[in-house]
């Protein structure tokens, strides 16, 4: 992305999020969202808290579909045009589309999060709970609808202060980031779809800190899923390693798992063994995630499964390292067989392109005007996917523009509630200086 030359920027003084002993060098217009921001966090809060008391786990349908209203409520009075998008035939709830029409001028932005968390009906941790004055827990308090208020929390202050009423921007909410949908092509069509249309593309999951500094996201690995099956002659233990016999399922399996561990490693790769099975008999549930086998010690096992995750940093990565593992599992040992299957539902990887780098500069020099430490890009070893990395292959992308939140998809997730103004006036600022620069010939 080649973006035009920063305009001339008054000085002022910030909020009180800033510190005192840094001057900014904002505009009267962006001091104004900052005020807004200000003004209305009691509102950003209570709006965490109402979306957090409602259960919305991927599988719990109509609870995902009540946090969509309630994001439809907030959304539509700030002149967007709100759609549902039942999602059914991906056997999910569905996502919130939703569209600002401004002059038509300036660079079109995608806003990304999701309704749905981790935590299900069945989950004993349900509600929100506040833990001093900067911090609450509940489930989705971080993931994502803290991401959620910092998007409206952020379009309000841009609609107070003038700056919405030009902006092109759309907002895709999916309802099932945490379990995407299958098949993945129509659970994710409308926000590949909203890609293609746009300049910019923020992911507000979850800012990230290291060694206590904010950190920018210009790049996300992708995730997905294997499944080795072995196969191997069973018989008494007395055969094993004999022509006859061979050297049964689990050898196979167990050699195939160790030439992953010795042949594979390079950058920015990772390939974990989750599960794994074998013996005289084994089952996986339909789910992946639960195996039982039967075997004893004199017998020759003749199955056994292993499940892992495959996590890399571009397409051409993923290609490579499965032929590599395609390979190693083709190489049997005698009297044995093996195949491997990757899934088809897997997150792409999101590469650190020079158009993300881009986006991080303009955040960065936001962040100098508001008196704030620049911040680094991210290791992306230190995040996982996200639906970001499906609309990256068309449009520069940036992710990590939600509050600061710890022990996100566990029972005790908390959000760093100061984290959520700072994030929405860095979003505020940024999203109406992108949409007051003239948008690129497509």
């Amino acid at each position: 992305m080649t973006f035009g030359k920063s305009r001339i920027l008054a000085l002022c003084v910030l909020s009180a999020a800033v510190p005192a002993s840094l001057s900014a060098a904002l505009t009267r217009t962006e001091t104004a969202m900052a005020k807004t921001v200000d003004t209305e966090r009691d509102r950003t809060v209570g709006l965490l808290e109402r979306l957090v008391n409602v259960n919305s786990g991927s599988r719990n349908l109509p609870g995902v579909t009540k946090v969509g209203a309630i994001m439809r409520d907030e959304l539509e009075p700030l002149g967007f045009e709100v759609r549902w998008v039942p999602m059914e035939k991906a056997g999910r709830a569905g996502h919130i589309v939703a569209v600002h029409k401004g002059n038509g001028r300036g660079k079109r932005l995608l806003l990304i999060g999701h309704l749905d968390t981790v935590f299900e009906p069945d989950s004993p941790f349900q509600r929100w709970t506040l833990k001093g004055k900067d911090w609450a827990e509940g489930p989705g308090a971080g993931d994502d609808k803290g991401g959620m208020v910092v998007i409206v929390a952020a379009l309000r202050a841009m609609k107070a202060a003038g700056t919405l009423k030009d902006a092109d921007i759309e907002v895709v909410l999916t309802g099932d980031e945490e379990d995407v949908g299958d098949p993945v092509e129509i659970a994710r069509a409308d926000l590949i779809a909203a890609g293609k249309r746009a300049d910019v593309a923020l992911d507000f999951e979850g800012l990230v800190r290291d060694g206590g500094r904010d950190m920018g996201s210009v790049a996300r690995r992708s995730a997905g899923s294997w499944v080795v099956k072995a196969t191997g002659n069973s018989g008494h233990s007395s055969g094993i390693f004999s022509d006859k016999v061979g050297y049964g399922a689990i050898y196979e399996l167990a050699r195939i798992v160790d030439r992953f561990r010795r042949e594979l490693p390079e950058p920015n790769l990772t390939y974990n063994v989750g599960l794994i099975a074998g013996g005289a008999t084994e089952a996986t549930d339909a789910d992946g995630i639960r195996a039982t086998a039967t075997g004893k010690s004199n017998i020759i096992a003749p199955i056994a499964e292993a499940r892992g995750d495959l996590r890399t940093l571009s397409d051409e990565q993923t290609e490579r390292v499965k032929a590599k593992m395609t390979a190693i599992v083709a190489e049997h040992l005698p009297g044995t067989g093996a195949t491997i299957e990757f899934d088809k539902g897997a997150y792409p990887a999101m590469a650190p392109t020079p158009g993300n780098r881009a986006i991080l500069d303009r955040l960065n020099r936001v962040n100098r005007d508001m008196g704030l430490p620049e911040m680094p890009p991210l290791d992306p070893l230190k995040r996982g996917a996200g639906d970001v990395s499906f609309v990256a292959k068309d449009v520069d992308s940036f992710a990590g523009m939600g509050p600061y939140s710890t022990g996100d998809h566990a029972p005790g997730e908390a959000v760093d509630l100061a984290s959520i103004p700072t994030q929405a006036k860095r979003a505020a600022i940024l999203m109406s200086r992108l949409s007051a620069e003239a948008r690129g010939k497509r």
